[in-house]
């Protein structure tokens, strides 16, 4: 009886402790390391060389490149998600509809999704290599082009075909998001609309976009951290290169590891930061969503 009393004393502790233990181990562990490493002197051999006080951010933000890179990051973040939430809308507006073949196109539609994005891109980097790539090859043949092109040597067309394939990789998971929101929506709504005389364009704007403004929300902000700290597609392509003319705030950090590992860490402590920010600013958006309501 008094084993009991002491369980129940605990109250749902024991059924939480393993993932509470696990939060602690593979995110605070991870962040305190993270910020700790910020405030050292790392040899490059991965020996600690006493504290650095604040010495590694103001290195850190004397990088010449750092403006730059802040910027490509803003662009790349916000051109990335706007692409893919305004295609994801209209492919989920389409696939919400009956068509001939409409099973066989949601399927092909998960195809980006089950490969991995690495894989993706380094196909992608095959395709427009510039001596052996399929692209090169049609479109000198095509007469589009007089000599192959070096598509990812330059910065301004590197950009672009980057942008191409972090939208490409994202429009499964947030094409389907949107699908299950539209999915929600009553019929009956839309009946009374139709009764009540609203146009199509009324309807939409009055009706869909509101009640699929939880799922809009949830997919926007699950993209501006996914593609932020996207990785695998510009290291895969470019790697950053040349230098850091096509490197986000997230590359750029693991180019700084090959020089100064302190000063990494405090790049990674402002990618974080930043993050946090964003996610703050979700919750926010999400409050007034559900006061509105």
């Amino acid at each position: 009886m008094g084993r009991r009393s002491g369980l129940a004393a605990l109250g749902p502790l024991p059924w939480i402790a393993p993932a509470v233990l696990l939060i602690l181990g593979v995110v605070v562990w991870p962040v305190y390391e993270m910020v700790h490493t910020s405030f050292q002197r790392i040899s490059a051999s991965g020996f600690v060389r006493g504290s650095a006080g604040l010495d590694k951010y103001r290195e850190l933000f004397d990088e010449p490149g750092l403006g730059k890179v802040l910027i490509s990051t803003v662009v790349w973040t916000v051109g990335v998600v706007g692409l893919t939430m305004l295609l994801s809308l209209a492919l989920a507006q389409l696939f919400n509809q009956r068509f001939p073949g409409r099973r066989l196109t949601r399927w092909a539609l998960i195809a980006p999704w089950a490969a991995s994005v690495l894989m993706t891109a380094i196909g992608f980097k095959w395709m427009l290599n510039q001596t052996a790539g399929v692209l090169n090859t049609a479109m000198t043949d095509l007469g589009l082009i007089d000599s192959p092109k070096d598509w990812l040597g330059d910065p301004a067309t590197a950009w672009p075909w980057m942008m191409f394939v972090a939208v490409f990789v994202s429009l499964p998971f947030t094409t389907y998001t949107l699908l299950a929101g539209l999915q929600t929506v009553p019929a009956e709504v839309y009946e009374a609309a139709k009764v009540d005389g609203t146009s199509a364009w009324q309807t939409y704007r009055l009706i869909t976009l509101p009640l699929l403004r939880p799922a809009f929300l949830v997919g926007l902000v699950i993209n501006l951290i996914n593609v932020f700290n996207s990785f695998p597609v510009i290291w895969g392509m470019t790697q950053g290169g040349p230098a850091s003319e096509t490197a986000t705030s997230t590359v750029f950090m693991y180019q700084l590891k090959d020089t100064d590992i302190g000063e990494s860490a405090a790049m990674s402590v402002v990618n974080f930061a930043l993050v946090v920010v964003m996610v703050l600013v979700f919750l926010k958006v999400s409050r007034w969503n559900e006061e509105e309501s």
